[in-house]
């Protein structure tokens, strides 16, 4: 009778408790949002992006950030090209270029390591064969691939091979699909199936430097694709799409969109060099256009939301929306500087602030100086850019077309328009501490 009696009342207090909690306010996360003066954060930024906009570092742009897991600034600017008849909006797609890096490949390298189905510090040559016939490359690790510190010549233009006098060779290209130009890099353009084996000979054959000094490369990066579907059995963008893209909830992170029927899309270069076209849906990289629009260093293409998502899941240590997609021990791995000593700032696939960075100018620094250096994130040609901070629980978005009309435009660069942009989030988030 005793027990019984405890018991009754052990439960009674649990249901009291319960109903307690449960009456509480939720936290949503946001209370912190009429602390920070968005108005202040909207003028300074509007400022900046009329300002680059009138001096042509891009027709347009878009800027979304998330603090503490939410949403505190969204807005698109300019227009698509200069001629300011389509405006920017905020569900547009971009050929995020170089982004491609960490938010395509990197994610299934990473979960490839958990599995314990590659090893960062073997020989690559381990995994991809045809490397070990070659004494230059016998020897080179993941890590020092990933960290761009194996001395791998940073590029190999493929299209010059393709092109005399700025006209396409007829052996490489047809207009039309057929068993032996399967492969489409455009509009009505269609690549010889058996180049890709021309690009793995000349990747066997591309040159590395005796002392390994840092050296930023993309094209160990167009090797990882088929790394990727060896490694796992899957095909690349499947893997993707089942272990990251879709269970997050990222709905236009992908390659070629325009098969798919996604878009809007922001059109990037007037293409001189074999397109001659003005390039919109299709990847801007020569090298991942003749490998079909899908590589590991270029040709995802994705929307400011899918990019936020991406992020977030990396600064909550590899868990978002109650899922684990990666542990935080592995985030922490590559996310980490890898040779410091070699006045080397890179992570594993993921760029990294300046060494010192928080010593500098704005003008010298890289990001902007109060990036915390623990964050991390990369850039595209194109003009986009993402970066994270956990320490700040600070997602940063910027996207643009910076290479339109033509890659010569460098006014992204030269007015330190990122580094800007991140250091007003930052000042006025600071103010609260």
């Amino acid at each position: 009778m005793k027990i019984r009696k405890i018991y009754l009342f052990v439960l009674l207090c649990s249901c009291f408790i319960f109903m307690w909690v449960t009456a509480q306010p939720k936290s949503t996360g946001t209370e912190w949002k009429s602390e920070i003066n968005i108005g202040f954060i909207t003028d300074e930024v509007d400022s900046i992006m009329k300002t680059a906009i009138n001096n042509e570092a891009f027709p347009g742009a878009q800027l979304k950030v998330w603090y503490k897991g939410a949403e505190i600034f969204h807005k698109a600017y300019g227009f698509h090209t200069y001629d300011s008849v389509i405006p920017v909006q905020k569900e547009a797609l971009y050929d995020l270029a170089s982004v491609t890096k960490i938010a395509g490949p990197l994610l299934a390298l990473m979960k490839l390591y958990e599995e314990g189905k590659i090893d960062l510090d073997v020989p690559f040559s381990t995994y991809w064969k045809s490397w070990r016939s070659r004494k230059d490359k016998k020897y080179i690790t993941l890590r020092e691939l990933l960290a761009h510190q194996s001395g791998l010549e940073a590029y190999i233009p493929f299209v010059q091979m393709t092109t005399r006098n700025g006209k396409l060779k007829r052996r490489f290209f047809r207009e039309k699909r057929t068993d032996r130009f399967g492969i489409q890099v455009y509009n009505n353009l269609f690549v010889k199936s058996r180049f890709e084996r021309k690009m793995w000979r000349h990747l066997k054959r591309a040159e590395v430097g005796a002392d390994k000094k840092y050296l930023y490369s993309g094209i160990a990066s167009l090797i990882y694709p088929k790394l990727i579907e060896q490694l796992s059995g899957k095909p690349y963008e499947s893997y993707l799409n089942i272990y990251f893209y879709k269970p997050l909830g990222c709905k236009t992170l992908g390659f070629n969109p325009i098969p798919k029927g996604l878009g809007p899309v922001i059109p990037t270069e007037i293409d001189t060099i074999f397109r001659n076209d003005l390039v919109k849906g299709w990847v801007h990289d020569e090298n991942a256009a003749l490998l079909g629009g899908i590589s590991g260093n270029a040709g995802l293409f994705g929307s400011a939301q899918d990019l936020a998502i991406l992020m977030q899941m990396l600064v909550q240590g590899g868990e978002y929306n109650g899922k684990r997609f990666l542990e935080t021990e592995t985030i922490n791995e590559f996310t980490r500087i890898q040779f410091p000593d070699n006045g080397n700032r890179r992570g594993l696939g993921f760029d990294k602030p300046m060494i010192g960075n928080d010593t500098l100018s704005l003008k010298e620094s890289y990001p902007a100086p109060e990036v915390s250096p623990r964050s991390f994130g990369h850039s595209g040609f194109t003009g986009t850019f993402v970066w994270a901070d956990p320490d700040h629980e600070l997602v940063f978005i910027f996207l643009s077309n910076r290479v339109y009309p033509d890659r010569s435009h460098r006014k992204l660069y030269e007015m330190n328009i990122r580094p800007a942009l991140q250091q007003v989030f930052y000042r006025h988030i600071n103010k609260r501490h």
